[in-house]
C-alpha cells in the first residue's frame, strides 16, 4: 500500500532522513521504532505532506504523493495523529468529531445556509458516525465537554477517534501512547488490533516497546536517519545493532 524508496531529507547542513526504504503491506500494522532524534516524526511529516523529501519517491497505491499537499494525501484516504495533541480544545469532544469529518461532505455553501435537505441528510451521517466512535473510544459520557479539559488519556483517544472519522485506509499513529498507563496502552493496542482486522493499514512510531509487541506484524528501527534494522518484533529485540542503537556499546 505505502511505498518509501531511498527517501531522504536535508535540513540544511542536517542529514534528518537518509535514503529510507520501507513498505508498509495493505491491512499490516507496521512499527518505527528508534531512539530520540532519530527521525521518526520527520519520515511522517514526510508521508503526511506537512514536509517533503529531499530526494526519493513515496507512494500510495503505486501514486507518488511525496510533493502532495496535506488535503490531497489526506483525501487519498491517508489520515494520522501527532505526538503532540493537536486537538480543538474549545470545541466539545462531538464537535471536534464533527469538524472532522466535514471535508467529507458534498453539501455546497449554499446549501448549508439555506439548510437544504441534502445538507441536513448529510449532518445526520456525521453525527450518526460520531456517535459510533464515541462509542467506540468509550467517550460517550464526555461528547459535550471541552475537549481542553479532558484528561490526557481521553484526549488521546478522541484525537484517533477524530483521525478515523475520514474513514481512512492508512493510519499514521505518532506515539500514540504517550502519557498513557498500562492499562490504557494495552486498551488501545486492542483498538489498533481490531482496526487492523477491518481491513485498515497502519504505522505506529512508538516508544512503548510493549505495544510494539502486542500490535506490530513487522518493525523497523530508525537511527540517525536511517534504517538499521527490519523484522519481527521478536527479531528486533534480539538484534544487536539494535541494541547498540539504543544503550550504546560496552566499550562507550
Amino acid at each position: 500500500m505505502l511505498e518509501l524508496r531511498q527517501v531522504s531529507r536535508l535540513f540544511g547542513g542536517l542529514q534528518a532522513l537518509s535514503q529510507v526504504d520501507m513498505t508498509v503491506p495493505a491491512n499490516k500494522i507496521v512499527g518505527l521504532i528508534g531512539p530520540n532524534g532519530a527521525g521518526k516524526t520527520t519520515l511522517i511529516n514526510n508521508i503526511s505532506g506537512l514536509d517533503h523529501p529531499t530526494s526519493g519517491t513515496i507512494h500510495m497505491n503505486g501514486q507518488p504523493i511525496q510533493r502532495a499537499a496535506p488535503h490531497q494525501i489526506t483525501r487519498l484516504g491517508i489520515a494520522r495523529t501527532y505526538q503532540n495533541i493537536r486537538l480543538f480544545s474549545e470545541m466539545t469532544v462531538l464537535e471536534n468529531l464533527l469538524i472532522s469529518q466535514h471535508s467529507q461532505g458534498k453539501a455546497s455553501a449554499l446549501e448549508s445556509l439555506i439548510f437544504s435537505g441534502r445538507y441536513r441528510r448529510e449532518e445526520q451521517t456525521l453525527r450518526e458516525n460520531a456517535a459510533v466512535l464515541l462509542k467506540r473510544f468509550n467517550l460517550e459520557h464526555l461528547a459535550h465537554l471541552r475537549a481542553g479539559t479532558l484528561p490526557y488519556g481521553d484526549q488521546r483517544r478522541l484525537e484517533m477517534a477524530r483521525a478515523l472519522a475520514i474513514n481512512p485506509r492508512l493510519m499514521l499513529l505518532d506515539e500514540p501512547t504517550a502519557g498513557m498507563n498500562p492499562v490504557e496502552t494495552h486498551e488501545l493496542g486492542t483498538q489498533i488490533l481490531r482496526l487492523r482486522d477491518e481491513g485498515m493499514t497502519i504505522l505506529v512510531i512508538e516508544h512503548d516497546m510493549s505495544l510494539i509487541h502486542q500490535v506490530c506484524d513487522e518493525v523497523y528501527v530508525l537511527s540517525f536517519g536511517q534504517i538499521i534494522a527490519h523484522g519481527t518484533p521478536e527479531q528486533i529485540k534480539n538484534d544487536t545493532t539494535v541494541i547498540e542503537a539504543y544503550l550504546g556499546r560496552e566499550d562507550e
